[in-house]
């Protein structure tokens, strides 16, 4: 068995995709999804199921699972977040060990997109899924500036946000999961009034597939893109970690 963990996962499609694999793999095995109120559940499930093997975790418990593993992957050390927990059995003893695929998927996603002027970035939120893609960007060479609501030493907050910054930072990426389903109107207060065809703005909210955040960026002329195929990554990514 594996499963999903996280807290509103009803509208996940990881339980179809995972499922759709094993059907076409023709491996007799089963994806469920795990809403758990709050982490402090996890052991709980851990006993109620000894026949998992692998998990994914979403929001908001990529960085709170991290105390309940034996081991992390070098990625999700330097990150600081999980999204894909590997079980491994030795006798009676279940070893979990924690991995980091979303910035697989984003990274990979990304990619096409880019073009030589970027050179820095804004990311707003700053919880898992912001580990995950602050360690992308500055991987590929950008600076990095995370927007928070309650911004820390370093960090912006979104009522700092001016035309000179929007201007500096052509690569917008919203963490939050503002604007995902089932609450579709909202979105990050930033001045999309400054925004420009030289910008791209990517959301990691898959649904809807347009959020208002990509919806208003589109409008003043800048490049979208929304979280589909990061999470579609990000998952194959999961596969091949439980299956090496």
């Amino acid at each position: 068995m594996y499963g999903l963990i996280g807290k509103k996962i009803g509208h996940s499609f990881s339980a179809n995709f995972f499922n759709n694999k094993f059907q076409q793999e023709g491996i007799d095995n089963r994806y469920e999804l795990f809403p758990l109120p709050s982490i402090d559940v996890f052991p709980t499930l851990l006993e109620e199921n000894p026949d998992l093997e692998g998990l994914n975790v979403t929001i908001p418990y990529k960085q709170e699972v991290i105390k309940y593993l034996d081991s992390l992957s070098e990625d999700a050390i330097e990150i600081g977040a999980v999204n894909v927990i590997k079980f491994t059995k030795e006798g009676d003893i279940t070893y979990l060990t924690g991995y980091n695929s979303d910035s697989i998927g984003f990274r990979d996603s990304l990619i096409p997109l880019m073009r030589p002027e970027i050179k820095k970035a804004l990311v707003l939120g700053t919880g898992g899924a912001s580990k995950a893609v602050t360690y992308v960007l500055k991987n590929l060479g950008l600076d990095v500036t995370l927007v928070s609501r309650t911004p820390k030493e370093g960090e912006l907050g979104y009522d700092q946000l001016d035309k000179d910054i929007i201007s500096d930072n052509l690569l917008i990426v919203n963490t939050t999961p503002l604007g995902m389903y089932p609450d579709v109107e909202t979105f990050p207060p930033i001045p999309y009034q400054f925004l420009t065809d030289k910008h791209i703005c990517y959301d990691v909210v898959y649904n809807p597939e347009e959020t208002e955040f990509l919806k208003k960026a589109k409008e003043m002329g800048a490049a979208v893109k929304n979280g589909i195929e990061m999470l579609h990554l990000q998952a194959i990514a999961a596969w091949d970690i439980w299956n090496k």
